[in-house]
This record gives C-alpha cells, structure tokens and sequence, in this order.
C-alpha cells in the first residue's frame, strides 16, 4: 500500500513538472509572437488622418499634327468643318490629371510628396481621409531626391505624422505603405523592409526595399514603422508590367528631413560643395599608391573651387571628412552634401605614402553647378615635333606634338602621352583604354615624353609595386586605371 501511495505521488510531481514546463514554453513562444502583428488596424485607424490624396491638374497643348486645310469652296468644307467641331479645336489647350500621394508633417498645413506627382502641374488639390478638399502650392522642390513640400492653409489644426529614424530600420522589420494606389483612394498594404541603403540613380539616393505593395498612385506616400513614423517616402517600384511585383523603393526618412528642413527655410536645397572629381579607390588602384585597405575616394582633378583653396591635389585619396572615414565615393558625396554650406571641416587624405589634414570651407554644390573644371597645367616649351613612340604594358604611346593637339581638337597646354593603338588581348583593352586616350600622369607624376612612361614603369617594379597608376584623360574627363606590371 505504501508503495502505491509513493509511486502515486511519484506520478503527480512528474505530471505537475511537465504542466509548468509546458506553461514556460507557451509564456516564451507567447512573447516572441508579440512582434508579429495580429492586426494592423490600430495603426492604420492612428495613421489614417494624416495621409492625403493629392490630384493635380496640367494645361497642355492638343495639336499633335498639322491642321487639315481645306480650299475655300470646296465639296469637302462643311464635312470637315463638322469634324472639327465635333472632335473639339485642334489649338485648343486641354487639361490633363494626375494622381498621387502624400503626408502632412505638421498642424499647420506642410505636405510631403515626390517632386514628380506635382511636377509641372498648374493647380494641386489636397484631398484628406476626412473627405475636405484645399488647394495647395508648392514651397521647394528638389529633382535630386525628387522630394516637393506642399503648402495648404487650414481652418484648423490638422492632423500630422513625424519622421522617425531610417537608420534603426532593420531588414524584416514590418512596414505599412499608404497612399492613393490607381487612383482608387486611402488604401493601406503591409510588408517587411527587404534591404536597405539601395542606390537607384541619383547621387543622394538612400532607399529602404520594400515587399508592401506601392503601385501607380502611391508615389509620394508614407511608409510607415509600427510605432507609426514615416521611415520613407514611397518613390518607385521595380516592375516589368507597371504593377507591383514586391520590389518597392521608399526613399530614407533621415535624407529626406534634410532636404524638407532646406525647403521649407530656404524654398530650395543648399548643399555642400568640396568641388573635386572623384572615382572609388579600387584593390589594384590601392596597391599601386601603397594604400591599405582600399577605401576611400581617388581624387581625379581638382578645378578651382574649395578643394583647390585647401591645397587638395589630383592623386589625393580622401579617406577622413569631418571626423568620419570615407568608404566610397557615394558616401563621401552624400555626406558633403549634407554638410552646411559655409562650413570649414578637416578632410584627411592619402597622399604620397603618407596622410595629411587639409582644412576645407565648404562652397554650395547649387552655385557650381555648370562650372567648368581648369584644364591641366600649362607645358614646357622646346618639345620636340616629331613624335617619339614607344609600346608599354599593352598599349602604343606617343608624345602629344602641337599637330596632334589640332588634329584632336584640344587645348594648347594640353600635356601627355596620346595612345595610338591599344592591344586588344591586354589588361588595358580590358580596363577600358582605348586609342585617343590621353595619359597625363604615371605613378602620381606628369609625362610629358616616352621616357618619363619608362622611368614610371622602371621606379613602380624597383619599390616592388604589382601595378602603376595611370591618370587617363578622355574628352577631358579624367580617370585613374591601375595596370599590372607583371
């Protein structure tokens, strides 16, 4: 009897361990299930207000041909003049719509939106979830983000959303799309952030990749976080057929606060301007200049501008601005220009084995825009007229004679070695050089002659190097290319 009772009590404790254990378990799946949304209704209810319909309305010109002209008299007068009136006056302007949407970010009535939902347009009207209608006008734009804040004067206060951190987004976190898709008014779509920092084509672009369905309309609409922040603006999507396919592009909330924050003070962006040409500092780039790791930004020209004042030079490779490590170009011409205009940073650069500091006053990226670069040093007098010629890793080289400067079209002081032929087997076909090409500098130093190209390739393999750096000139534009020497 004793021996029941404890095999009984035996069971119970195995049995009430296996209860509590079970109760552990459903406690911590119950927890990790609390960052999937049951339901997106909440926030969408929290949201809603702030999201706004934008229609746009455009005058453009009808006449896409020539008018029929009929002789005077003729049998046909009255059957074409029928026509005309009742297909409408050929001449005659006629408006054109256009759908998208947007956001209110503050109580008194601003609005972001993409630049190409009102771009042209002649009169934009707001439409807000409550069903009011106002017009708005536009404040600033900007092309390069393709970013429009929009203006409308309400009654009262209206309801707004704020920016959150783009930063903090993370690849799988949830997302809801809002906007106006097809035209078929507030619609909301959820999804999870696909990738982030992606580059489309513009020189600022930072965008979040999305799978929450953006179509036609949602242009200029937010994407929101879970704690209900806009996170991105909702910009393009990547489709074979004009619908989504579950690759949308919303651009990053921390570029387009910047941008909003200039537009609104100033009606127009002002961005920072270090005035060099640049190209990313590739490996065989970094092992023919001794630089390790190979990061940075390779400074390919230096026309007058602030990086000139600064004492910046073409070879200079930029790896510091204002206390923050350049790794690619695209990164250093975004956080240039987002630097404040007028503002003196210490750049660190890479410069003959060794780094400096330069000091550098920002100028306005706006301002210089269209400025043409400073063609290259002027040369020595005494060259001599008759080309001297030479074949080197690849390619058949020539001194540049005042007869190939006018038979090239170039400049007077134009300096270099003009590439003849280049073999098509060789690294330098294949690294894009081809004949016209001009070669200015090897090794970081002028060539002016055969022999300086020679003296380059000799130096380059005596200090061990597996490659040399050539400064290649095309219709002007300049571009480092490493060649192995091996």
């Amino acid at each position: 009897m004793v021996q029941d009772r404890r095999s009984t009590f035996a069971l119970r404790s195995l049995f009430a361990l296996l209860i509590g254990l079970a109760l552990i378990t459903a406690q911590a799946v119950n927890a990790q299930s609390r960052t999937i949304p049951g339901s997106f209704a909440d926030l969408a209810d929290q949201i809603s207000p702030s999201v706004v319909n934008i229609t746009t309305s455009t005058t453009v010109s009808r006449r896409t041909g020539p008018t029929p002209q009929v002789p005077e008299g003729s049998p046909f007068e009255d059957f074409f003049r029928d026509f005309l009136d009742r297909e409408g006056n050929p001449d005659r302007p006629r408006r054109s719509s256009a759908l998208g949407s947007g956001f209110v970010i503050s109580e008194d009535g601003y609005i972001v939106t993409n630049n190409h939902v009102i771009e042209g347009a002649d009169e934009i009207t707001i439409e807000f979830f409550s069903g009011q209608e106002l017009p708005a006008e536009v404040v600033g734009t900007d092309a390069n983000t393709d970013i429009a804040l929009l203006k409308v004067t309400p009654e009262e206060a209206l309801p707004f959303v704020p920016f959150g951190d783009s930063n903090t987004a993370r690849v799988g976190d949830w997302v809801i799309a809002m906007g106006n898709p097809l035209g078929q008014g507030f619609s909301v779509s959820a999804g999870i952030v696909s990738a982030r920092n992606r580059a489309l084509s513009g020189t600022y672009d930072d965008y979040i990749q999305t799978d929450a369905a953006i179509n036609r309309g949602n242009s200029g609409g937010p994407l929101f976080n879970m704690d209900g922040e806009v996170i991105g603006v909702n910009t393009a999507i990547l489709s074979p057929n004009g619908g989504s396919i579950g690759i949308g592009f919303s651009m990053a909330s921390n570029v387009v606060t910047k941008v909003v924050a200039q537009l609104k003070e100033y009606g127009e962006t002002r961005r920072g301007w270090l005035g060099v040409r640049i190209q990313d500092v590739t490996p065989d780039v970094a092992e023919a200049i001794g630089l390790t790791p190979a990061k940075g930004a390779l400074v390919t020209d230096v026309p007058e501008g602030p990086a000139m004042d600064a004492g910046m030079k073409s070879g200079d490779v930029i790896i510091s601005f204002d206390g923050q490590e350049v790794e690619d170009v695209r990164g250093l011409v975004r956080r240039v220009g987002n630097t404040e205009v007028g503002k003196t940073v210490r750049m660190k650069v890479f410069r003959d084995g060794s780094t400096e500091t330069l000091k550098v006053t920002l100028g306005r990226r706006e301002e210089a825009e269209g400025a043409v670069p400073a063609v290259a040093d002027g040369g020595e007098e005494g060259e001599p007229e008759a080309p001297q010629e030479q074949e080197l890793l690849g390619l058949t080289v020539t001194t540049l004679t005042d007869e190939l400067r006018e038979q090239m079209s170039l400049d007077g002081n134009e300096e270099g070695l003009v590439i003849k032929e280049v073999d098509e087997m060789s690294e330098a076909y294949e690294k894009g050089l081809r004949a016209g090409d001009i070669i200015t500098e090897a090794g970081q130093q002028k060539v002016r002659a055969v022999n300086d190209l020679e003296d380059r390739v000799e130096e380059a393999r005596e200090a061990g190097r597996k490659s040399l750096l050539l400064l290649i000139r095309r219709s002007g534009e300049p571009r480092f290319v490493a060649l192995s020497l091996e």
